[in-house]
Order: structure tokens, then C-alpha cells, then sequence
């Protein structure tokens, strides 16, 4: 027996999905695209249920708006730090899904190789992933849940307003 895995989204993205699966199951049901029978409003019909599918499937598996423990443990809903081993390069994108988009960062699923790699990972590990450009090596420097990330974007949190201090 397979488990869903749940998925950590926002209190804005849950919003969101809800009033973008309202929108799909109304336009469905009120047969808009069913007037006409061609082939390109079969798809556009066909389009709208695998989507409904989709919203209703991570909707039903949401955490919603709850942080994920703050044991520094890569997942989905913390906002992550690496450093490309290659090229010595660092990011920091939030591990979650692409549907639950943030203005303030990019959104690395974790179904996608990089963050299928991270999952799990603890500080300091390195990890390997396959991307189409081939093998390519990555240490997690941080990770932190999203709701203390925010909190540290603040003027009050930032490192330079409390070096002056």
C-alpha cells in the first residue's frame, strides 16, 4: 500500500487553490466549452478535470500554514540554503510544490531531482542529483521552516540591524 506524501502549503496558496478549483468546477459544470463539439473544446473540457483532479488530490493532502519542526532537516515547507559544489555558488528556494508559488522566493518541488535529493538531508550533507545536464553535487548549508525565514527577512531580524546594536 502506497501513502500519499502530505504536502506543506502556505494559508495564501491554500486560498488560492480553493477559489482556482471553485473557478474550474463552475466553468465545468455550467458546460461552458460543451456548446461546441470540436476537438479543441474536448481538450479545453479534458484540461479542467485533470486539473480539478489535481487541485482536489493537493488539497486533500495539504498541511496547511503549520511550520515543519525546526530540526534543520531538508523537507517540504522549509526554505532551504545550498551550495553547488561545481561552481561554489549558493541559493536558497523554499522545498514545497510549484502551485503553492511565493512572491519572495522560488519553489523547488520536491518531486523534481534537486529536491528529491535533498529530502532528509541535515546540514552538511552532500547530495547528488540528476538534472538533464548531467550528475551534479550539492551540500545543504541551512535549512530553516519558511515562517522563521519570513521572519528573519524583517528590518528588525536582519544581521546588519543587529550588528549596530
Amino acid at each position: 500500500m502506497t501513502s500519499t506524501p502530505r504536502v506543506w502549503i502556505s494559508s495564501h496558496a491554500h486560498e488560492r487553490l480553493h477559489r482556482e478549483l471553485a473557478t474550474l468546477q463552475f466553468l465545468f459544470s455550467a458546460g461552458i466549452a460543451d456548446e461546441d463539439t470540436d476537438e479543441n473544446a474536448s481538450a479545453v473540457r479534458r484540461a479542467w478535470e485533470i486539473r480539478i483532479q489535481q487541485i482536489h488530490d493537493l488539497l486533500i493532502n495539504a498541511v496547511v500554514g503549520d511550520d515543519p519542526p525546526d530540526d534543520g532537516i531538508a523537507e517540504p515547507g522549509m526554505v532551504v540554503t545550498v551550495r553547488f559544489d561545481a561552481n561554489g555558488g549558493t541559493d536558497t528556494f523554499m522545498l514545497g510544490i510549484h502551485d503553492a508559488q511565493f512572491a519572495d522566493m522560488a519553489v523547488y518541488s520536491i518531486r523534481s531531482p534537486l529536491g528529491a535529493a535533498l529530502a532528509g538531508a541535515r546540514p552538511g550533507q552532500r547530495r547528488t542529483y540528476h538534472p538533464p545536464s548531467g550528475a551534479t553535487a550539492v551540500t545543504l548549508l541551512k535549512a530553516v521552516p519558511y515562517g522563521l525565514h519570513s521572519a528573519d527577512l524583517t528590518p528588525q531580524h536582519t544581521g546588519a540591524a543587529q550588528r549596530h546594536i
